[in-house]
């Protein structure tokens, strides 16, 4: 597929044109691409000469493909940039297999010319692993939050939907583009503009860097009890070490009936099922993610004998975790 190339001439007067240079991953996921794209492109149709221009590039400078398949073709390979330039890493699916040790070098190389660099969805990662996030704040999509805490403990992981640090940017993907983008449009011409891209976009409700990702707990499993929602954040928050129902019931001021109770009702099984189901999902996730290893992972998740987690994982999934992880390293290949 195609894309309309931008290179427009840069004014003698007036605001001066801004180059982003979006670097499309392979699988990149073309939501979080296109969001932060139009983006762009509504802010110069409201000035008389282009406020940014971008360019797509990528290894091989033929073409990239998205997570839906589907193909863009490039306008250059990795190439030399200019200090004033944007660098934009678009991620998706299978992210570390998408990090090659050219990308890093390059990106590493450039990062040094005091480039700006972002990551949309999950090109956190590839930041992170060329040492870009090292005591910066960032984010990346919560599914991929678990693996990305443990393989780089020196970033300040956050659970925003963006996360802007200096001169380095990074949103948790999908729309999260759009309002990145948005504060970028706005401290670059003001909000008067980016609050009429949002408008052209139907875009009603901006987030900032201090909005969460996820959708909230209540909203999330259907259920509006206050102290059911409580509870389960309590249990997410406490995967590594988990705690008995019976704390949970008194930290919220209830028996432990009660609380079974409420787990029955509302989401048809009891607390410890649920808390088992919570912790075997981040397992699962860090096995699919990292080159953890199966003990580490179980440790991780609250395990105190793989043999356990193997006996649970198994029920669960219908699959041992070293049969998953294999399975993994095997799609990963092809």
């Amino acid at each position: 597929m195609s894309h309309a190339r931008r290179s427009p001439t840069r004014p003698l007067n007036g605001p001066k044109t801004r180059r982003f240079v979006f670097v499309l991953l392979e699988n990149f996921t073309l939501l979080s691409f296109a969001s932060a794209l139009d983006c762009l492109r509504l802010a110069n149709r409201q000035n008389p000469t282009p406020l940014y221009e971008w360019t797509l590039i990528g290894e091989g400078g033929d073409t990239a493909k998205s997570s839906t398949y589907t193909e863009f073709s490039l306008d250059d390979d990795l190439i030399d940039l200019h200090r004033d330039d944007t660098v934009i890493l678009c991620g998706g699916i299978d992210i570390q297999a998408a990090t090659s040790k050219k990308l890093l070098a390059w990106l590493r190389r450039e990062a040094r010319k005091g480039v700006r660099v972002g990551g949309l969805c999950t090109a956190a990662y590839v930041m992170a692993k060329a040492g870009l996030l090292d005591n910066k704040k960032a984010t990346i999509h919560w599914e991929n939050q678990d693996s990305f805490a443990e393989e780089f403990p020196e970033v300040e992981l956050g659970k925003s939907v963006f996360a802007m640090d200096g001169n380095r940017l990074t949103t948790a993907g999908g729309t999260s583009s759009i309002d990145m983008f948005l504060q970028i449009i706005a401290d670059d011409h003001g909000e008067e503009l980016a609050n009429w891209v949002a408008d052209q976009q139907i875009y009603s409700s901006i987030r900032t860097d201090q909005d969460t990702q996820r959708l909230s707990v209540p909203t999330r499993i259907g259920v509006r009890h206050p102290k059911l929602s409580q509870v389960i954040q309590m249990m997410e928050s406490n995967i590594e070490e988990p705690i008995s129902p019976s704390i949970l019931a008194k930290d919220v001021g209830m028996s432990t009936r009660q609380l079974e109770r409420l787990f029955r009702r509302y989401l048809n099984r009891s607390p410890k099922r649920y808390y088992m189901e919570l912790r075997l999902q981040k397992a699962r996730n860090l096995l699919m993610q990292t080159d953890m290893s199966v003990i580490n992972v179980a440790l991780a998740c609250g395990f105190a004998s793989p043999s356990h987690f193997s006996k649970c994982y198994r029920a669960h999934y219908d699959t041992t975790p070293y049969r998953e992880r294999g399975t993994q390293a095997a799609r990963l290949s092809v």
